[in-house]
């Protein structure tokens, strides 16, 4: 961060939150809004096709199905959504960039919040960093964006507010294509250490952000 030259402010560590993200994971199980999902993951990869840009739209197979005499075995807890989005109704967000939105997290399915041997999971836990660190403008890449509509559907489940966001361009290679290690893209700490500026790269992707309108 400080070879970009960019300011933060320090927070706690998420391994020390994790007895709030177990408490906030049991008050939605005390409501009856999650259920036990023992499925693998090649469990999951061999159901039938599902839609979603990260393929890991989940249908609820688990749901309804007793889980009990398989204590020893490890399990996730996953959000019922049907129920949660009847509990909750219709729920909106601002998106600096998109503009108002209607939360509709459909498109994951019912998105695991515990996972298994953990006592949360990504959207669990940002939800409920943002919200304890005060967050008042959540900044991150559109890859993220679907992920914010569940996020808002966490936020009313749990009486938390609602800040706003800002979904912004990825930066992409030369030929179109995001950066990834997949791809064998450099990390930043490898440019970093073949004496590359670190202000002079922040400058560009800055200017390369503003050309692409984001």
């Amino acid at each position: 961060l400080e070879w970009l030259g960019l300011e933060w402010r320090e927070v706690p560590a998420q391994s020390t939150r994790l007895e709030s993200y177990r408490a906030a994971a049991d008050r939605l199980l005390a409501d009856g809004l999650l259920y036990p999902c023992a499925c693998t993951r090649r469990e999951i990869d061999a159901l039938p096709e599902r839609t979603g840009q990260d393929g890991f739209g989940y249908p609820g197979s688990c749901k309804g199905r007793c889980v009990k005499g398989q204590e020893s075995a490890p399990y996730a807890l996953r959000l019922d959504l049907d129920s949660a989005m009847a509990h909750a109704g219709a729920l909106f967000w601002h998106d600096e960039i998109a503009a108002k939105q209607l939360a509709d997290p459909r498109e994951f399915g019912d998105v695991v919040l515990v996972r298994k041997g953990l006592p949360t999971s990504y959207h669990l836990a940002v939800t409920l960093d943002d919200a304890v660190d005060g967050i008042t403008l959540v900044t991150r890449g559109t890859d993220l964006f679907a992920s914010t509509h569940v996020h808002r559907l966490l936020q009313h489940l749990l009486g938390l507010p609602v800040p706003k966001y800002l979904h912004h361009g990825l930066i992409m290679a030369d030929d179109g294509e995001k950066l990834s290690k997949s791809r064998a893209a450099p990390a930043l700490s490898t440019r970093r250490e073949a004496g590359e500026d670190g202000l002079e790269l922040a400058d560009q992707l800055r200017k390369r952000r503003i050309m692409a309108g984001t």
